[in-house]
């Protein structure tokens, strides 16, 4: 029987019925906020149940429903910590929504969704250790161990963005040291600062005088056209995000690092430069058995790790 999952993301919440082989049957996708706070559980449990009927099943043909969250999700109290959806306060989220549906809910965060999607249809299909690593404007990453994911005492496993990468301390109220020096904003700051400097580039026509409004998007744009400061910005940023890959590394000893988020649509720039650098840094055996690949599901590997979680639910159960 096939399963529903959710990917209840920070703009969007996606749903797809899946089924044992992993074959989408029906998907559809709303956003997850609105009048600029997140939708109600009831909201998400009528377009779950539209999704399902929209494939043509009743509700007793669907095993279980898999759903995954930004932040984190104590799988011990089924409650979770979203600040993109729900504010800083804790959200009751087990307890409000499963009422709701028709089927058993599997809960977890979206960095677990995010490994299992691609251990079993993705980059790291068939391996028993990998890490997903999130980039976008946060790092995060998906630890799968012996086949198992790794989500600590409290479900805040994971939270790699806070590795301590610089021996400056500099305070960084909302992020952590390594996301302040390798995601996505931080590419942007290292082209501001250097156009800042005078630095001789393209950009300056567009953005002289109002440099905060620079996006990652817009430098890895640049650097694919060639210009000299996008690119030593972007290799600054690849040579920062390769000592936290390294250090994944050396910790965990994976098979396979699958890097994903919106800083890896630009793949192309980042992908050879963090290989190269990676071997500088990490423990030299661990280094050589691992690979280090672009996701292959995109935004997919989230649903299918939430399909995944339900099918090994009812599977438990």
């Amino acid at each position: 029987m096939p399963v529903l999952a959710i990917d209840l993301g920070g703009a969007r919440v996606a749903f797809a019925v899946v089924d044992r082989e992993g074959r989408i049957l029906r998907r559809a996708r709303q956003a997850s906020r609105s009048a600029g706070k997140a939708v109600s559980f009831e909201v998400l449990a009528r377009a779950a149940e539209g999704v399902v009927g929209a494939a043509g099943l009743p509700w007793p043909e669907i095993e279980g429903i898999g759903l995954i969250v930004p932040g984190i999700y104590d799988p011990a109290t089924g409650r979770a910590w979203a600040p993109n959806l729900w504010g800083e306060a804790e959200v009751p989220l087990r307890e409000r929504l499963a009422p709701l549906l028709p089927a058993a809910l599997t809960v977890d965060s979206d960095r677990s969704g995010y490994v299992l999607g691609e251990a079993w249809l993705g980059a790291a299909r068939g391996c028993t250790d990998a890490v997903f690593l999130g980039v976008g404007t946060g790092i995060g990453a998906g630890i799968l161990c012996g086949g198992r994911v790794v989500r600590g005492a409290a479900g805040i496993a994971g939270a790699v963005g806070w590795f301590a990468t610089d021996p400056s301390w500099r305070p960084h109220p909302t992020v952590g040291c390594w996301e302040a020096q390798a995601a996505g904003p931080a590419l942007a700051r290292r082209a501001a600062a250097l156009l800042a400097d005078r630095g001789a580039s393209a950009l300056r026509a567009e953005y002289d005088g109002r440099l905060g409004d620079l996006t990652a998007e817009v430098v890895a744009a640049a650097a694919r056209d060639g210009d000299a400061l996008a690119r030593r910005a972007v290799a600054e940023t690849a040579d920062a995000l390769a000592l936290g890959v390294a250090n994944l590394i050396s910790a965990f000893n994976p098979q396979v690092v699958v890097l994903g988020g919106e800083l890896m649509q630009a793949a192309d720039l980042f992908l050879e430069p963090i290989r190269r650098a990676v071997p500088l840094w990490a423990q030299p055996i661990a280094a050589r058995q691992c690979r280090i690949e672009p996701t292959a599901l995109g935004e997919d590997a989230g649903l299918f790790g939430a399909a995944r979680l339900a099918f090994e639910a009812a599977r438990a159960s």
